[in-house]
C-alpha cells in the first residue's frame, strides 16, 4: 500500500496542542507528527464507533498478545504477556510509579538533557531531581554516559529510582545493550528501581534498532519497569494507551496497585482497537514512515550544510526530533528560540527546558510534509542571520 506523508492539513486539526498558535506561525516543536494516522488504525476506529456502544471497557488478552507480537517482530525480543499492565499513558504511569515506588523526599535520577516532563513527574510528587548529566563531545557531536558519576549518585541511600529514556529524547541516542546492562547492574547493586521510558523505540534508523530493557539478562530484571506505547510511532497520543512491562511479580503488583488506585488502568473506547490495529497491521506503515523521516532528515542536513554551517546536528539514530548545537551562535538557546518565533514565526524548542547543557541547543521536529520542512528551514535561515 502507498501511504500519504505529503498532505498537510491546512485546517490544523481542532484542539491540537501543537497547532494552537497564530496563523502566521509554524510549530516544529511538540512531538506530534503532521501526517495522517495509518489508514489501518482509522478503519479500526471507524468500525468501533459504528457499533454505537460506548460502555465500560476491559483489556482483552488479544491486546497483550498484539504488544508481545509487535516487539518480537520489530525488536527480536518477546515480553511475556503476564508481565504487562494497561495504562492510559506513559507519563501518567511514570508519575504513578514515582509515587508508588519511592517516598517523599527521595531522589529520582535522570540523565539531562532529557524530556522535560520527567522533572514534572518528580517534583510534583514531592521528590528531588538528581541528574547524571550526559557528557557531550563537541568534536564527535555525540553524547555518552559518565558511569563513574552515575554510580556515585545511585549509591546515595536517598536515590531510589532512575528514569531512563531509551532511546533518548532529545539527543536521539540509542543505548547499546552493554550500556543498558551496566545501568541495570548498577541499579540492582544499589537497589534502585529502573523505569525505562521506551516510547520512541520504534522510530530508529539503524539495522539493529533499539534494545528494550525487558530484553536484558534475567538477572537484571527484578528492578525494571518498562513503558511502551504506540503514541509516538503512530501519532496517536490522544488514544491514551500504553503498556507497562514489569518482569518481577512483586514489583508488578506494586505498579499495578498504583495505576489502579489512581484510576489509570481503564481504557477508553478507542485505546484497545487502535492499539491492536497499530501493532498487528502497522508494520508496513512504520517502514514507510521511517523512509520518509530519513528523507526529511537528509533534506534538513543538506540545507544546514549549505546555508547554516554554524548549526551542528548532534548525531542520533532515533526519533523524528533533531538536536542542534547552536553554541557557535549563542549560549542562550531560550533567547534564540524566542527571537526566531518573533522574527519569522518558526517555533522550535529551546534546549534549556531539558536541563543539563541544553542552553546550547535547540530541538526541531521534522515529522512533517516536505513543504512544511522547506518553509521551516527558510524561516530558520532568515532568523538566525538576523539574530547574528
Amino acid at each position: 500500500m502507498t501511504y500519504d506523508f505529503e498532505t498537510l492539513n491546512k485546517k490544523r486539526a481542532g484542539n491540537s496542542a501543537k497547532w494552537d498558535v497564530k496563523n502566521t506561525e509554524l510549530p516544529m516543536t511538540i512531538a506530534d507528527m503532521d501526517f495522517p494516522a495509518a489508514p489501518e488504525i482509522v478503519q479500526a476506529l471507524q468500525a468501533k464507533i459504528s457499533m454505537g456502544l460506548f460502555g465500560y471497557e476491559e483489556v482483552p488478552d488479544e491486546y497483550f498478545k498484539a504488544v508481545a507480537d509487535w516487539y518480537e517482530t520489530e525488536h527480536n525480543v518477546r515480553p511475556q504477556e503476564d508481565w504487562m499492565i494497561f495504562a492510559t499513558g506513559v507519563v501518567p504511569a511514570l508519575s504513578s510509579a514515582v509515587r508508588r515506588l519511592t517516598s517523599l523526599g527521595d531522589n529520582v535520577l535522570v540523565q539531562a538533557p532529557v524530556y522535560n516532563i520527567f522533572y514534572n513527574s518528580i517534583v510534583n510528587s514531592g521528590r528531588h531531581v538528581v541528574s547524571n548529566d550526559l557528557d557531550y563531545d563537541a568534536e564527535l557531536r555525540e553524547y555518552s554516559i559518565d558511569f563513574i558519576d552515575l554510580e556515585k549518585k545511585l549509591s546515595d541511600p536517598l536515590t531510589n529510582m532512575m528514569i531512563l529514556c531509551n532511546p533518548h529524547n532529545p539527543v536521539g541516542k540509542i543505548w547499546t545493550k552493554s550500556e543498558l546492562t551496566k545501568i541495570a547492574s548498577l541499579c540492582k547493586k544499589y537497589n534502585v528501581k529502573l523505569f525505562s521510558d521506551e516510547i520512541h523505540g520504534d522510530i530508529t534508523f539503524t539495522k539493529d534498532g533499539y534494545n528494550p530493557a525487558f530484553g536484558l539478562d534475567e538477572q537484571y530484571l527484578d528492578n525494571v519497569v518498562v513503558a511502551v506505547s504506540p503514541s509516538k510511532t503512530f501519532n496517536v497520543a490522544a488514544m491514551h494507551a500504553a503498556t507497562i512491562i514489569v518482569p518481577n511479580d512483586n514489583l508488578r503488583a506494586q505498579v499495578s496497585r498504583g495505576l489502579n488506585s489512581e484510576e489509570l488502568a481503564e481504557p477508553n473506547l478507542v485505546a484497545i482497537p487502535g492499539t491492536i490495529a497499530a501493532y498487528t497491521q502497522g508494520h508496513d506503515w512504520l517502514q514507510a514512515l521511517k523512509k520518509k523521516l530519513l528523507e526529511n532528515r537528509q533534506m534538513v542536513l543538506n540545507f544546514m550544510k549549505h546555508n547554516l554551517p554554524e548549526v551542528k546536528w548532534v548525531r542520533g539514530e532515533a526519533t523524528y526530533l533533531l538536536w542542534f548545537d547552536v553554541s557557535a551562535i549563542t549560549n542562550d538557546a531560550a533567547a534564540l528560540a524566542k527571537f526566531i518565533r518573533q522574527d519569522s514565526g518558526l517555533i522550535v524548542t529551546p534546549g534549556s527546558v531539558y536541563g543539563g547543557d541544553g542552553q546550547h541547543f535547540i530541538r526541531m521536529n521534522i515529522a512533517s510534509p516536505e513543504v512544511m520542512i522547506s518553509d521551516g528551514l527558510d524561516r530558520l535561515k532568515q532568523s538566525i542571520e538576523e539574530f547574528e
